[in-house]
């Protein structure tokens, strides 16, 4: 299967708007796929906490309180974090 995701990535380049179109479709069908999928970007530093809480509709705290309970580490805050924190603060205000 894995040459499926990589051609996906391929044809991501060209046409992202399908791609990201289809990934839609395809985390409303399966949301604990979407859920790990955002987790492992979170864990792998390829997105902030505040971004994983906007991405699964959650407030920030609310994802922080999840993780603690789950045993998922939280970062300290950085300034990419403090970034994104002001910015899905005036998306949700």
């Amino acid at each position: 299967m894995l040459w499926e995701i990589e051609e996906l990535d391929k044809i991501s380049q060209s046409r992202p708007d399908e791609i990201k179109h289809a990934l839609n479709k395809f985390f409303e069908n399966n949301p604990d796929i979407k859920r790990m999928v955002i987790i492992n970007a979170y864990l792998d530093k390829k997105i902030s906490l505040s971004k994983a809480a906007e991405e699964l509709g959650l407030h920030r705290i609310e994802l922080e309180k999840q993780f603690a309970s789950e045993g998922i580490p939280i970062r300290r805050i950085s300034e990419e974090d403090i970034k994104a924190e002001t910015a899905a603060i005036k998306r949700w205000g």
